[in-house]
This record gives C-alpha cells, sequence and structure tokens, in this order.
C-alpha cells in the first residue's frame, strides 16, 4: 500500500456564524503525487486547504499531514514580504538558525528549481505573476517542505502563464517527491495532476481519475448552458 502524505478523516468545520463550510470530509493524496481539489466557488476547496495547513482549526476530524507544509496563496503578494527575490526565499529559513553558507546554497538550489536562478537579486515589484508564484514555491522548496499546497496559484495569471506554471509544479512533485494539493476549477489543468478530489458544498463528493472527473464536469458545464 502506498505510503500517505495528506490524510483527513471525517473532517468538519464551521464558521463563526453557524455556517457549514467542510462536512464529514475524508480523503488521502498518497505521498510524491500531485492531486487537484476541484469544485465550484463557496464549495469548500480554499476552507479545506487552509484547515490542512493549519491556519484553520476544525470542529471535529483528524488532520495528518507530513511535515514541514509549504503553503502558495492564491495572490502571491499576499506572502512576498521581502524586497528581492533571494532575500525573499531566504526569509523562510530564518527559523532554522543555518549558517550563511548554507541558507545561500538553500536559496540557489530552490530557485534553480523554478528556473528563477538568474532573477536572485531581480525586486519583487519587477517580476511577473507567474515569476511571483515560482518565488513563493521557492520558498517552500528552500524549507524542505514534504507537503505543498496551492491555492487557485494560476488565478491572476494568463493562459500560457497557467499551464506553464502547473506543468513545473507537476516536475517538481514527481523530482523531488514533494506530495501536492492544488485547488483549482480550471479543468484544463487536470491533465496535470495523478488524481482529483470533487467538493460539493463542503462534501467530497467524488475522486479518482483526473479524465473521468474532466469528462464528469464538463458534460455538467454543458447542460448548465
Amino acid at each position: 500500500m502506498a505510503e500517505v502524505g495528506i490524510a483527513v478523516k471525517d473532517l468538519n468545520f464551521s464558521w463563526p456564524n453557524g455556517e457549514t463550510a467542510i462536512k464529514s470530509c475524508s480523503l488521502e493524496v498518497p505521498r510524491g503525487e500531485f492531486w487537484m481539489l476541484l469544485g465550484t466557488n463557496g464549495s469548500g476547496k480554499s476552507t479545506l486547504l487552509r484547515l490542512l495547513a493549519g491556519l484553520l482549526a476544525p470542529q471535529s476530524g483528524e488532520i495528518g499531514v507530513l511535515p514541514p507544509v509549504g503553503f502558495v496563496f492564491q495572490n502571491p503578494d499576499h506572502q512576498l514580504v521581502m524586497p528581492t527575490v533571494g532575500a525573499d526565499v531566504a526569509f523562510g529559513l530564518v527559523e532554522e538558525k543555518l549558517p550563511v553558507a548554507a541558507v545561500r546554497a538553500r536559496v540557489d538550489e530552490a530557485l534553480g528549481a523554478v528556473n528563477l536562478r538568474a532573477l536572485q537579486l531581480r525586486p519583487i515589484y519587477a517580476l511577473s505573476g507567474g515569476q511571483k508564484q515560482r518565488v513563493a514555491i521557492a520558498g517552500a522548496i528552500a524549507r524542505r517542505c514534504e507537503i505543498l499546497l496551492l491555492d487557485e496559484p494560476t488565478a491572476l495569471l494568463d493562459p500560457d502563464s497557467q499551464l506553464d506554471l502547473v506543468a513545473s509544479v507537476r516536475r517538481l512533485v514527481k523530482s523531488r517527491g514533494i506530495t501536492a494539493l492544488w485547488v483549482t476549477h480550471r479543468l484544463d489543468e487536470l491533465n496535470y495532476c495523478d488524481g482529483a478530489f470533487l467538493l460539493e458544498k463542503g462534501s467530497l463528493v467524488d475522486r479518482g481519475e483526473p479524465q473521468r472527473l474532466k469528462e464528469r464536469l464538463t458534460e455538467v458545464n454543458n447542460q448548465a448552458s
């Protein structure tokens, strides 16, 4: 049986106003695989990802993730805090109290993994949206994250950059044995993942082979239109 990187059992979460966001959710992502989390707006995708990251606490249920966990927000401006690319990637290593040479090596390796090594001294404000997302991902790689959670990281990118980023993340996951869960509502991104989950109103209603889920959702979208 494959080792599990992310495990959720009977998870429940409600907002302070009593509105239920996640209902009796159970799922597993095999270690070293790239899975996607699908659903319409308001289905609970981002909430579930924040629960996995520890940014929210569930009312009940169990969450098991292999530490450390990296989280990539939809808008990278919400998490890039330093003035330059290299400084931002290094910032996440402060808690580890590494020697300067080790920090430099980790930053260099992480930026190489996302093809941004040449931009180490580039100001963050001068980057494109796709480059900013790569810097955020490099920060997780520098911290040697076992789990990578990505909350609609292509939402603010143009179509070419969207597929370029998802292909890059797939290569990273496969080459480094990272376990990744990527939130999306773009069906073309399903071509890159190992499996997918479908959320509806906080409940997991389907899981499995990406192409089958893509066909199911395409049919639903066609009927709706």
